[in-house]
């Protein structure tokens, strides 16, 4: 299976993709917000979406308003001034390589898509408002459907995420989106508690009964802090943990801000669970 992501195309199955997270934002949980108050926003964007595509980034997703507990609500004016020029700044310097504008309002998203996103990354794909998906409809672009709830109260968590993405699935075919251009996201730490998020990681692989693409997003979140009792700025090792796992699991992008490590373990993850890597003899002839 095979899905065209803008100028690049994505062979599911073949090896994990990962996503570098670009956030134009000042209050970003993970601290990597690149918003200040003056013009020089869209060339650091530039500077870092050029070092994470180096480390092996195989798409970029770009926020303008962050999504951690008790953030400022930015109105559709304020973060379209953030994104827009950010996602033109980055797609006129790497034509080649998929933008993702990660959004909860359509205006946004349809000015992105003009300024030279490809994709949409919407974090309530299971809620009620159907704006984006139509947008990603009427464009005829790929959209991220993730799961989050208002309250994390579930009988059968696995279960009620399947089917609530199932449905949210079926409503984006029902409004005329491509099935074919429609990727899920279990929504780790969004709607569950931390015990929710990690059992969702080590259920993943449930997800497959909806015969889409799966995208993981663990880095650096307050689950992980959560069991560790770590800051977020010291998560690494455990966020490389989920993504291993993840992959094991059956997560075909994984979603992160620490480009390099997280490429390294997904090919070894890769080679381990896929077999994609073909041995050579080294120097001395060890394997």
């Amino acid at each position: 299976m095979t899905t065209r992501l803008g100028p690049a195309t994505f062979a599911w199955g073949t090896r994990t993709y990962v996503m570098g997270i670009l956030n134009a934002t000042p209050d970003s949980f993970s601290g990597d917000g690149l918003l200040v108050e003056d013009d020089g926003v869209p060339a650091r964007a530039v500077a870092l979406a050029e070092r994470m595509v180096a480390d092996g980034a195989d798409l970029l997703d770009i926020g303008g308003e962050s999504t951690r507990p008790g953030h400022a609500p930015v109105d559709a004016a304020s973060e379209t001034r953030r994104v827009v020029p950010v996602v033109a700044a980055v797609r006129a310097a790497l034509p080649a390589i998929p933008i993702s504008i990660d959004t909860t309002k359509p205006a946004v998203a349809e000015a992105a898509l003009d300024a030279g996103a490809d994709l949409v990354n919407d974090v309530w794909g299971v809620g009620e408002d159907d704006g984006l998906v139509r947008v990603a409809a009427r464009r005829g672009v790929a959209l991220v459907v993730m799961h989050n709830r208002a309250e994390p109260r579930y009988a059968d968590l696995v279960r009620e995420v399947v089917a609530d993405l199932r449905a949210a699935l079926d409503r984006a075919v029902r409004l005329g989106a491509d099935p074919d251009l429609l990727i899920v996201d279990p929504g780790f730490g969004f709607g569950k508690t931390p015990e929710q998020n990690l059992a969702l990681v080590r259920e993943l692989g449930a997800l497959r009964v909806l015969g889409r693409p799966i995208l993981l997003g663990t880095s650096r979140k307050s689950t992980l802090g959560h069991v560790l009792d770590l800051p977020v700025g010291e998560r690494l090792e455990a966020t490389l943990a989920t993504t291993a796992l993840g992959i094991a699991a059956g997560a075909d992008i994984v979603r992160v801000h620490d480009v390099r490590p997280n490429v390294r373990v997904a090919r070894i993850s890769d080679a381990i669970i896929r077999g994609t890597w073909r041995s050579q003899p080294a120097e001395g002839g060890q394997t």
